[in-house]
Parts: C-alpha cells; structure tokens; sequence
C-alpha cells in the first residue's frame, strides 16, 4: 500500500519548547524520535515523520499565524473518542489552551468528535476520533 504523506517539516520559533510540546504530544500518539541535530529534531510513526527546525534570527519577527498563506492546522487520528477525551484531560492538565471550548468536543461539526488546542508558536493541532 502506498503511504499518503511522507513527512512534513515545520519551522519553529522555540526549539526547545518546540521540543518539550510536540515530543509530549507525538508519544502520546506512538511516535519516536526518528532524527536529531542542533537546530532540529523528527519523530516518527510508521513511514512517516514530522521534522521541526529552528528559525533563522533574521526569520523569526515575521511570526506565524494560521489564517495567514500556509499551513492551518496539523490533524491526527485519535484511537477513539475516549482516546480524545483522556488527551484532552491531559491538555488541560498541561494548561494548554483548549480552542472552541463552547463547542468541544463537536467543533468540527455533530458528526467530527475532536479535541482543537494550540502549540507553542500558536499553531492549531486537531486530535479527531475515527
């Protein structure tokens, strides 16, 4: 069969914190650190890795936003929706901020259970059940 995505690769303000969100967040979804040098790091899940890299200086004060040209959002699947649900208490307990809270956990609509929360450079991740 063949994979649908290879890898993405993601610049980031902060690689620490880079590294101390998305390491948490990725091994809660069966992912490994796949590779690492001084200005980035992957993980790995099956075929396919996501990779962070520091920003250049001379990069950074142009920010990120989501509504922006570019990426919007990272999606994952969730095992199940109580998969979503003991990853959103998790969230919570990392006080990480939790979007469309009035709507949660049917933000995307009656039928898309997920849990929407951002990462360090403010970039929205979805948790979706199957």
């Amino acid at each position: 069969m063949l994979e649908v995505l290879h890898h993405v690769e993601i610049n980031v303000t902060d690689l620490k914190k880079a590294i101390e969100f998305w390491g948490w967040f990725l091994s809660e979804l069966n992912y490994e650190v796949y590779q690492k040098w001084d200005r980035g790091i992957s993980w790995k899940f099956k075929t396919t890795y996501i990779v962070f890299v520091q920003t250049e200086e001379k990069f950074i004060d142009a920010g990120y936003h989501r509504s922006r040209a570019g990426l919007n959002h990272l999606a994952f699947y969730a095992e199940s929706r109580e998969h979503v649900d003991q990853m959103t208490a998790k969230l919570k307990e990392r006080n990480l901020y939790i979007l469309y809270q009035d709507r949660h956990p049917f933000a995307g609509g009656a039928d898309h259970y997920a849990v929407f929360f951002e990462g360090p450079d403010r970039m929205k991740v979805e948790l979706v059940a199957p």
